[in-house]
């Protein structure tokens, strides 16, 4: 019951952010302007610099577990790539290839997971380690889908995708931001305390931003006819990996702080920076915000549920 309703805790906050986003909407707050502008801030300042802080200020140094970096590092590259094939080879519409792929692969982990480990043991554990591990990947693998499946993508030539691909990854300013924080970390380099407020404040406003975009956004008609795929990729994504790659995890001997860590790597809902990343990239941002959404809704059970079986087998 304590995991059910931190789990309610975590997850109904966002949800009523883009409940509100979306009567707001219905109230006139916001333009098709207003929306598009405050998606590039989210996309091109937010964002990036919340990303920036939280890798900035994780000392990786200090709790590197080389087994369990590469282990989420392997996990990720490999459901994102298996994830994409099935996308290709049975989604009739191929525009939602890259929104679907992202949104069953990319999971919240900077959002629930410090949150939940912290909720268990009283520290962020190894999820630090975990984020530095994945998010760069995501941020590469979701552009590099994203960049690939666009709708022009596909009368390019071979050589034009490639090149449009790397500058993609190259400029992203997310991943810009990643790589300007892990200096920080590396070296251990705390922020003088006007410049942490700053980052802080800044950063502090990447997440409700964009959780309100993702409500004012939202095509309930349009969102409706998507419910198959949606279906799927929340399925894929609550589901489907915690199953296949949890018990690979549990027999490679990770227990308590590493597995929690892994469970929010596997089964974490769908990120709000996805729908940012598509919205801005020419992807389906109308399948990516219905996936976050539903997502978001069911995670608090299925979470729950993961962690209470993993309790009843005395693994955390």
């Amino acid at each position: 019951m304590d995991n059910l309703i931190f789990c309610l805790n975590a997850t109904v906050p966002i949800f009523a952010i883009i409940l509100l986003g979306r009567l707001l909407r219905g109230r006139n707050f916001f333009s098709k302007q207003t929306l598009a502008e405050i998606d590039k801030l989210s996309f091109k300042v937010l964002l990036p610099i919340l990303l920036f802080r939280d890798i900035a200020a994780g000392r990786i140094t200090e709790q590197f577990n080389a087994k369990f970096f590469f282990f989420c590092a392997g996990v990720t590259a490999v459901y994102f790539f298996a994830i994409w094939a099935g996308a290709a080879i049975f989604l009739r519409d191929k525009s939602m290839v890259g929104a679907f792929t992202q949104g069953a692969f990319r999971g919240s982990q900077a959002i629930l997971g410090v949150a939940f480990v912290q909720n268990l043991y009283g520290d962020a554990g190894l999820v630090p380690l975990m984020i530095v591990a994945s998010v760069p990947l995501y941020n590469i693998f979701s552009v590099l889908v994203l960049t690939v499946t666009a709708p022009d993508a596909r009368t390019a030539d071979h050589h034009g995708v490639i090149r449009r691909t790397l500058r993609g990854i190259i400029t992203n300013p997310i991943i810009l931001g990643i790589l300007a924080g892990l200096p920080f970390s590396l070296l251990s380099i705390d922020f003088p305390p006007m410049a942490d407020k700053f980052l802080s404040m800044l950063g502090g406003c990447a997440t409700p931003m964009a959780l309100l975009s993702i409500g004012a956004g939202f095509e309930g008609a349009s969102a409706i006819k998507k419910l198959g795929p949606t279906c799927a990729a929340t399925f894929i994504k609550l589901i489907l990996l915690p199953v296949v790659f949890l018990p690979i995890a549990v027999h490679m001997g990770f227990r308590e702080q590493a597995l929690v860590a892994i469970v929010i790597l596997c089964g974490a809902p769908s990120t709000v920076s996805g729908y940012v990343m598509a919205k801005n990239m020419g992807g389906d941002h109308v399948l990516s915000s219905s996936i976050i959404v539903l997502t978001t809704v069911l995670s608090a059970v299925t979470l729950t549920l993961t962690l209470f079986i993993l309790k009843s087998f005395a693994l955390i």
